[in-house]
């Protein structure tokens, strides 16, 4: 209710200066006004046909139609800080007011702007703290089945259960890594700018600019009036004293006034200015922000999918391996006799252009540990000696150690030429 009145009581003065100008002084109608007159002749009924003339109208109409066209004016014509009541004839002057019109309502609009990406910012941070904590406890429950598997059969899901639950944990840490960067980078200096001290100056000075051109305006009139006295009554000394005091008080409020619009410039064009360069780096530094954790992002899904992609092969291969392993075991041949050089201490493996001899043995030394996952596979430990018999084209072997035969991953063993005698005991 407050606003309300207030909003009243300032509307009723500048009815109240209107009618000072239009009655009093016996002015004209405006022409802005005089288009608005015509506007409500359209509307209204044939008995006021007579207020589009140009002369002057009766006193009630214009108490009717001032204040609507003031309301009209200042819904849609008026700038951010206030609306000009009288024709303004300094054209610097003139230009100095649009000028700070013009940087009242360009700052305003930077700060909504400013406000509207605080907000937005504010609200995806809230969304990927959510998605952080959904992703944390999916990682955490892979990682959970990934150690406490109770398959009897195979590990190979266990295993790709905590490589996902890895690759997972550290995607969740580059979201959260976003989040904290967007919040130092873009929220705190564009709120900063929004509430700072430095706006909220700049347009005190336009307001109090506009409140001195209101005060001037007034004065215009007061003038007016003196001008009028003293024609009506040019031996009345005291009219003319009258007129010499309004002039002068009406030229240090003009005086004054150019030295505060100028300010109010400077200040307010000051706060543009830093409000388009701030804007531009906090995008540019979101976006960078942005850029970086999806390019991050991008990489830890094309290394997990590479590793998915093994882990699938690995099992389709030991299904196939699974299926024919009894029948490869039965036909397994018989080993060879120790050659004369391998009694003097060293082990020739028989190859021809790096193909196995027509037995297809060679020996390969264990380079990586691995533990058999069912009865068709070999328990080989770094530093072993496995007799190779086949080899798959899908990366296992078939072979024996330490007295037993079964299946292998190749790749973790290295074929041997020349072995000492002594390691070929271990073997058989």
């Amino acid at each position: 209710m407050d606003a309300i009145r207030k909003q009243a009581t300032k509307l009723r003065e500048q009815v109240a200066r209107q009618q000072q100008v239009f009655l009093t002084l016996r002015l004209p109608i405006p022409l802005p006004l005089h288009r608005f007159l015509v506007l409500v002749n359209r509307r209204m009924s044939r008995s006021f046909c007579s207020l589009t003339s140009r002369r002057l109208i009766s006193r009630p109409v214009v108490l009717f139609l001032v204040p609507l066209f003031l309301a009209v004016l200042k819904q849609f014509g008026g700038g951010g800080y206030g609306i000009s009541d009288n024709v303004i004839t300094d054209e610097a002057e003139l230009q100095q007011y649009r000028r700070i019109e013009q940087l009242y309502i360009s700052t305003r609009s930077s700060k909504h702007f400013q406000r509207d990406i605080v907000r937005g910012v504010e609200g995806f941070i809230v969304t990927g703290s959510k998605q952080v904590e959904i992703g944390t406890k999916l990682s955490d429950d892979s990682r959970k089945y990934g150690v406490e598997n109770s398959c009897t059969s195979d590990h190979t899901l266990s295993k790709a259960a905590l490589i996902f639950s890895q690759a997972r944990s550290h995607m969740e840490k580059e979201r959260e890594n976003l989040l904290k960067s967007l919040s130092t980078l873009v929220v705190e200096p564009l709120r900063a700018m929004v509430v700072g001290a430095q706006l909220e100056d700049a347009r005190h000075l336009a307001q109090r600019y506009e409140k001195m051109r209101q005060e001037a305006e007034v004065q215009t009139i007061e003038v007016s009036k003196c001008q009028i006295k003293l024609r009506e009554a040019p031996g009345y000394g005291d009219n003319s004293l009258k007129l010499e005091a309004a002039e002068t008080k009406l030229q240090e409020l003009k005086s004054n006034m150019t030295v505060l619009g100028k300010e109010a410039i400077a200040a307010m064009a000051a706060v543009e200015a830093q409000q388009q360069r701030l804007t531009l780096q906090r995008l540019i530094a979101m976006i960078e922000s942005e850029r970086s954790y999806h390019l991050k992002s991008l990489q830890m899904l094309d290394q997990l999918a590479g590793e998915a992609s093994v882990t699938h092969k690995f099992m389709v291969s030991k299904r196939q391996r699974i299926e024919t392993s009894a029948s490869s075991v039965l036909d397994e041949p018989v080993p060879p006799r120790q050659s004369y050089e391998e009694a003097e201490g060293v082990y020739p493996s028989h190859t021809y252009d790096g193909l196995t001899d027509s037995m297809g043995y060679f020996l390969g030394e264990v380079v990586h540990s691995y533990q058999a996952e069912s009865d068709a596979e070999l328990d080989l430990s770094v530093g072993d000696f496995v007799v190779v018999r086949k080899v798959s084209n899908n990366g296992w072997a078939e072979g024996e150690c330490k007295g037993k035969a079964g299946w292998f991953p190749y790749g973790y063993v290295e074929r041997r030429d020349r072995v000492l005698a002594s390691k070929i005991a271990e073997v058989f």
